[in-house]
């Protein structure tokens, strides 16, 4: 696939995303694994908040 077939690609599926007002947006809240069971991100302490947003992601290879 070439640049421009890529560049092609891109701008489709941008524009099938659906732009929202500020006002129609709602809060997500974001729930991770702790210690054996879930809780949400906001209900941590600011250190735990930090700690998850210094997290790096990766898949592992076959």
């Amino acid at each position: 696939m070439n640049d421009r077939a890529t560049q092609t690609l891109i701008d489709t599926a941008q524009s099938a995303i659906p732009a929202l007002k500020t006002e129609e947006r709602t809060r997500c809240e974001v729930w991770t694994r702790v210690m054996g069971y879930h809780r949400p991100v906001s209900a941590f302490n600011i250190g735990k908040q930090g700690e998850f947003k210094e997290r790096q992601f990766f898949q592992e290879r076959p």
